[in-house]
């Protein structure tokens, strides 16, 4: 082999080297606005998530969420759920000991009946109970 092609070949593995050698660690650049990637990558990552959502919006129970109310239909809405809270917070009072915690026992309202059954080691069944249509649910909490 002449000297020429050997001197050649010492030169492309020198460059061929020097190229690995400048090789630096990998580094992560987010795409997501959100999460610091490039703010003009925001409309068209919403456009395919648009694209590709599967999610229908829920109407709830009246077709119409809270917002698309009236005034005096919201301002309805939140008294009777204040009044709810109030006779909840009412029953829950009766139910309780002194020390706060709850005692086991049957308390009626008008529309209710609660049962609070102690399963022991802490633990509470707490069963209420629509009396008009004899519906009922059931949860269990820790003491």
């Amino acid at each position: 082999m002449p000297l020429h092609s050997i001197t050649r070949a010492a030169a492309l593995c020198l460059v061929v080297l020097a190229n690995a050698a400048t090789a630096t660690e990998l580094v992560y650049l987010p795409v997501n606005p959100s999460f610091g990637g490039y703010p003009a990558n925001g409309p068209g990552l919403l456009a395919s998530a648009t694209a590709t959502t599967k999610h229908t919006e829920n109407k709830g129970l009246g077709g119409s969420s809270f917002f698309d109310q009236s005034p005096l239909a919201q301002f309805n809405q939140t008294l009777e759920r204040t009044v709810l809270s109030q006779l909840a917070s009412a029953a829950t009072s009766k139910l309780q000991g002194p020390d706060g915690k709850l005692v086991p026992g049957t308390f009626s309202t008008a529309n209710f009946t609660i049962t609070v059954v102690d399963l022991g080691g802490g633990m509470l069944r707490i069963t209420t109970t629509d009396r008009s249509t004899g519906a009922t649910t059931t949860f269990e909490v820790a003491q």
